[in-house]
């Protein structure tokens, strides 16, 4: 009925193991699992998050996730990235958090060139309100793109456009959580990385849309009224369904943080 599990300690500086000996171990642990060169398994979408949170489940410290982190977390935090085609977060957190534009990582240039990939995933910003300053940085890079509805306000949107922005509606009233998923496929980035927020990875739960969930515990107890990891969506009741995860790996590293692989049901893991 019990199954011991036990933790397997990847991120140690272990005397003959290089930085980039450790983030290649961590890359083949977290690979994304193989599609088909071409056809329509090629386009769709794989979609993954990654979230942090305290033991008691704050998602938070001092506002910002990234208060939770640590050298390990971080360690994580880059080889998520190094495998993704796109990076896919709410347009509040990206500046909340300080996002900067996603760059080529040469630890995984190699595997990005076996894989088709671009040298460096691109950055997607959802935001129902455009409520984004026109002069944040990453708006007028060719591979940024925010998702957004018709019904956005007309004159935040001239503004972001006239700053660089690509706009891509993805719903009339509201942003359709499947149409932006079936974007980043259809612009030819099916290996997706949610990063949050709460309220975007609610979205992605409640649509059924999330494959696999990469969550970190950091060894704190933050107490206080921190948010969890997902905020329940919509304004009606708390009608939110169970969703079944099994447990796919756990890891851990010098610091006490424990890192955990969740795969949704009917999904195999490739190892």
């Amino acid at each position: 009925m019990f199954h011991l599990q036990k933790a397997t300690q990847v991120t140690s500086a272990e005397s003959d193991q290089t930085g980039n000996d450790i983030l290649l171990r961590l890359a083949e642990h977290y690979r994304y699992p193989p599609r088909p060169s071409e056809g329509p398994g090629a386009a769709a979408p794989f979609v993954r998050a990654n979230m942090v949170a305290s033991i008691d489940g704050a998602a938070t410290h001092d506002g910002k996730s990234g208060g939770l982190g640590g050298d390990g977390d971080k360690t994580v935090f880059r080889v998520l990235r190094g495998l993704a085609d796109v990076i896919l977060v709410g347009a509040g957190t990206a500046t909340t958090e300080g996002y900067r534009q996603p760059q080529p990582d040469e630890a995984f240039a190699d595997l990005r060139e076996e894989n088709g990939q671009t040298p460096a995933p691109a950055l997607a910003l959802v935001s129902r309100s455009l409520s984004i300053p026109p002069d944040y940085p990453p708006l007028s890079h060719p591979d940024t793109v925010v998702l957004t509805c018709a019904s956005a306000p007309a004159d935040r949107r001239a503004a972001l456009v006239d700053a660089g922005a690509t706009l891509i509606d993805c719903g009339e009233d509201d942003v359709e959580t499947s149409t932006l998923i079936e974007t980043c496929g259809k612009r030819g980035r099916p290996r997706v990385l949610c990063e949050g927020g709460p309220s975007l990875l609610g979205s992605i739960i409640a649509d059924d849309l999330l494959d696999e969930l990469c969550l970190t515990t950091s060894p704190h107890l933050a107490g206080g009224r921190a948010g969890r990891i997902v905020t329940r969506t919509g304004d009606g009741e708390d009608t939110a369904t169970l969703k079944g995860m099994s447990p796919a790996a756990i890891i851990t590293d010098d610091d006490g943080y424990v890192f955990t692989r969740w795969l949704r049901h009917g999904r195999s893991s490739i190892h």
